[in-house]
């Protein structure tokens, strides 16, 4: 995982982490102290770091300005606010909007299609490739699940995930997949789930360290 923080050494004894108002983490740090033991103590606050960064993001949810960044598949790009009939668009660089009204349901909007886009392509490949059998599939914003695979095996996909990595979204659909097999969270559940996403361990920690940070927009 990429830890993003400024670092300032000086004459202290402790370290010391601070959330910037533009959620930036400034952490401070005795002068002689290792990087390897100042990223094992951000790692070890990581969940009262994503709490105030959450903190940060609620007080402006609803205040956005021009070069506010969101999130899309696991990288920060700016908004800018410009005359164009397009309510929402994106050049890989920045996030052009035609005004501020409901810049939230705009990026909704876009979410979900960009989502649908490579959900269903991903759904088809690992489908294809394990010979998975599916039947309908779904797509919400939901408070607490990033999936679900129901006993008829349609299976429900939480569209903010497109503000995770492709690996995360990858594990996440092949674990509704594997779904459609094992009904439960059993060991041959866990076994073919590894096979096919060998670090599904290390993309289900990166859910968790950052759900509330994609769970915001709900």
């Amino acid at each position: 995982m990429k830890i993003e923080y400024k670092l300032i050494y000086s004459k202290r004894k402790t370290l010391a982490l601070e959330i910037k108002s533009n959620n930036q983490l400034l952490v401070r740090a005795p002068i002689n102290l290792s990087i390897q033991k100042i990223e094992d103590f951000i790692i070890k606050k990581q969940d009262w770091i994503n709490k105030k960064q959450l903190q940060n993001k609620k007080l402006n949810i609803d205040n956005y300005k021009q070069n506010d960044s969101f999130l899309f598949l696991g990288k920060s790009y700016p908004i800018k606010i410009i005359a164009n009939n397009n309510p929402i668009s994106f050049d890989n660089n920045y996030f052009y909007l035609n005004s501020k009204d409901d810049i939230k349901a705009k990026f909704h909007w876009f979410y979900k299609q960009e989502f649908i886009k490579i959900a269903l392509i991903k759904i088809k490949y690992y489908a294809q490739k394990y010979n998975f059998k599916y039947n309908k599939v779904r797509f919400k914003a939901q408070k607490t699940r990033w999936g679900s695979c129901s006993s008829k095996n349609n299976i429900n996909l939480n569209y903010l995930l497109i503000m995770a990595p492709i690996p995360i979204i990858e594990m996440v659909i092949v674990h509704e997949l594997v779904h459609t097999v094992h009904k439960n969270h059993s060991k041959n559940f866990y076994d073919l789930l590894q096979t096919i996403i060998p670090e599904y361990k290390k993309a289900n920690t990166w859910l968790k360290q950052n759900q509330r940070l994609l769970m915001q927009f709900i």
